[in-house]
């Protein structure tokens, strides 16, 4: 018993201390011990008071078990430790997953996830809840739980016959004649799948912040049977939900948006599509009701999740995994042209690939109000630390001012 309460109090002490884990000792700390459930997804926000809260979902597995639930932990203002993990959401018997959150106009806390109903991606159900009770320790009282039944309208058919097949046909004419039957047979689903009422309602899930654009809150969603992305939002404050055109692109998902000074939203979304692996992004003039075609940007994205913000200074950051293969590296794009060219890349971690390498992945980043940038992000160590600290995941915080990232992690 003895043994197995300083391991308990050994990781406990990892988790609340800084654990720099990269060559750059980038500051920040784990949110919670390394525990064996998959932990994944999460997200951040700041409340009214500088209290900063994380959720990411936890379980067995992702959509294959029903017993994964989405966590939360805050970091009260001045603190260097977070709280006791708590309860934000569990569906019993069901899987929840990709958990996002916004602190609105009204300093209401919106929370959304999707649950899993047959444990495949295509079956999420989109759920989200709200509070103005969160000042208490532990989890927000939440006000309701809703579902967000979507209804995208006979223009989405549409689009999807338009788009789909001019998206694809640069990777169908690169292709052999086996390759092109395999692309002619995947476009026909997915144009099988726009006319089918159920498929168009059903399946899009949230991944990183929605983005709020003055009344209109928009939340960024994808959808992996289609394999491109749409956008819901509301100008009342929940009581109604329209959705945009849909987003169609090879592979484009998780879309994260940012908003130019001509008032242009752009979205960049992760590459679940063909080589070469890129970051891609798409443009809205009408307050993201329409996009323009996805396209690839110069940024490398191995499939996997991505965030970008806007500074205070106007400066504009992507966070991704910058390789076109593996999440053994995730670092920060900096551009100072909304957006035109990334010209710094600053890494959070940066392992050599190979069967010793960490993962690190699904970033979510905020700027908070006295300046400073969080990101956090899914963590599993790599070889070297886990023979000192243990293997298994977690979520990971890290916290620095710009003139850190701008000048080396070690400035002040």
């Amino acid at each position: 018993m003895i043994i197995r309460l300083r391991c308990i109090l050994f990781c406990l002490l990892f988790a609340a201390l800084p654990f720099n884990v990269s060559a750059q000792s980038v500051p920040g700390e784990l949110i919670a011990p390394l525990d064996k459930s998959h932990n994944h997804g999460s997200c951040i926000v700041e409340y009214p008071n500088g209290d900063i809260l994380a959720c990411w979902y936890r379980g067995s597995g992702e959509r294959q078990a029903d017993d994964v639930k989405i966590l939360g932990a805050r970091l009260k203002r001045g603190a260097k430790q977070w709280s006791e993990p708590f309860e934000m959401a569990d569906t019993l018997g069901f899987p929840d997953c990709n958990p996002c959150m916004i602190v609105d106009g009204q300093k209401r806390l919106w929370l959304f996830w999707p649950v899993i109903l047959d444990n495949h991606w295509e079956s999420a159900l989109l759920k989200y809840q709200t509070s103005r009770d969160y000042s208490r320790d532990g989890a927000p009282k939440w006000e309701s739980e809703k579902t967000l039944l979507l209804k995208p309208g006979p223009e989405f058919e549409d689009v999807v016959k338009r788009d789909l097949a001019k998206q694809w046909q640069p990777y169908m004419d690169k292709s052999d004649s086996s390759g092109k039957e395999k692309l002619k047979a995947f476009l026909e689903q997915k144009l099988k799948y726009a006319g089918n009422k159920l498929n168009v309602r059903l399946g899009w899930m949230p991944r990183v912040h929605p983005f709020l654009d003055g009344n209109r809150l928009l939340l960024p969603l994808y959808s992996d049977g289609f394999d491109f992305s749409l956008v819901a939002y509301t100008d009342n404050a929940g009581a109604s939900w329209s959705t945009s055109e849909p987003l169609v692109g090879p592979g484009n998902v998780q879309p994260s948006i940012v908003k130019r000074k001509d008032g242009t939203l752009v979205a960049f979304f992760r590459d679940n599509g063909l080589p070469p692996q890129r970051a891609m992004k798409s443009e809205s003039k009408d307050r993201g009701r329409t996009w323009s075609l996805a396209t690839d940007t110069d940024l490398p994205n191995p499939g996997s999740g991505l965030e970008a913000v806007v500074l205070k200074s106007g400066k504009w950051l992507i966070v991704n995994n910058p390789t076109e293969r593996g999440r053994h590296a995730l670092a920060i794009h900096i551009s100072e042209d909304e957006g035109k060219t990334w010209t710094q890349i600053r890494y959070l971690e940066n392992d050599s690939p190979g069967d010793g390498a960490g993962s690190y992945s699904y970033p979510s980043v905020i700027q908070t109000r006295d300046g400073s940038i969080h990101v956090s992000y899914s963590f599993r160590p790599n070889r070297k630390v886990a023979a000192t600290l243990g293997s298994g995941e977690t979520i990971r915080h890290a916290r620095f001012s710009e003139k850190q990232l701008l000048e080396g992690w070690a400035a002040k």
